[in-house]
């Protein structure tokens, strides 16, 4: 099994470029062995026939005649929406992979799961092969603490690795947006920034005890402090959030939905508007490829 090494870091990276090796990268709640994933081809849908019908059904009713904000046709069913405007946008999208940038959160992690999930990608987690590369998160904290230059090698590496595949849903990092190498790696997609107030974000770390990867946010700090601490990291990483693809707020999202507590958005809300968002930009892609054809 080949080993890549990552320049100047003190981990090996157990993540190689087309074909996968064996090594095996938890994903989600199961263990996903890279061996047997073939990003070249389509995966196979294992769908039953009464999900099938009911699956028929709502895009039979999303076709006559629901317009307006893509969130509307939510009010059908929201998994079976988004998974519809993912099948629309496949065939234009053909393999490209998709980046997930902004300060980590639940919504964006859940949302990059359901993304992959509705277009038969992979989801990977940038910060969690770090970790994995490193020997796990204690190790990876150890390892940043240590030799900073090495760390952010070794994040470097595992961005030029994923950009190299097709078919990924990947949420980056704040790594991801640390240096134009970094950045140049996330053009080999399309990058959706995950605008999520950062109230909220502090919200999650007091209250579930998260713990924000490559950061020295407390979860046992008070609501202000930690909101306070991601206020110096928003500043910091902004100009690199701005400089994605498309942004999806979930601040104009709620609005989109006349909802006043924006917390009531779904995930399904935030795929289905991301997958529009993709969507436009195949459609301007295309426009401008014709343009440059020559009479």
């Amino acid at each position: 099994m080949a080993i890549i090494k990552a320049p100047a870091s003190r981990c090996d990276l157990l993540l190689l470029q087309k074909p996968f090796n064996s090594h095996s990268i938890r994903n989600g709640s199961s263990s996903l062995s890279l061996a047997t994933i073939n990003t070249t081809k389509p995966l196979s849908l294992n769908i039953n026939n009464n999900t099938r019908k009911l699956l028929t059904a709502c895009c039979s009713l999303l076709d006559d005649g629901i317009s307006g904000s893509a969130v509307q046709a939510l009010e059908i069913d929201p998994v079976l929406a988004v998974k519809k405007k993912a099948m629309e946008i496949s065939p234009g999208l053909k393999g490209t992979s998709i980046y997930l940038v902004g300060i980590t959160s639940t919504l964006k992690t859940s949302l990059g799961k359901l993304l992959a999930d509705s277009l038969q990608y992979y989801f990977f987690d940038s910060d969690n092969l770090v970790a994995e590369a490193a020997g796990g998160e204690a190790a990876a904290k150890q390892f940043l603490d240590t030799d900073k230059a090495g760390f952010r090698a070794s994040e470097t590496e595992v961005l030029r690795q994923l950009s190299s595949m097709g078919r990924l849903v990947v949420s980056a990092g704040d790594g991801a947006v640390q240096s134009s190498t970094n950045l140049s790696f996330l053009r080999h997609g399309i990058s959706i920034w995950v605008d999520v107030p950062l109230d909220i974000v502090a919200k999650e770390i007091v209250e579930n005890g998260a713990q924000l990867f490559g950061t020295e946010i407390s979860p046992s700090a008070s609501h202000s402090e930690v909101l306070s601490q991601l206020t110096k990291i928003y500043e910091e990483f902004q100009g690199g959030y701005a400089t994605a693809d498309a942004t999806i707020s979930l601040q104009k999202v709620a609005g989109l939905l006349g909802y006043d507590d924006i917390e009531a958005v779904s995930t399904e809300n935030m795929g289905l508007e991301v997958l529009t968002e993709i969507e436009k930009l195949i459609r301007v892609k295309k426009m401008m490829e014709e343009a440059a054809r020559p009479f």
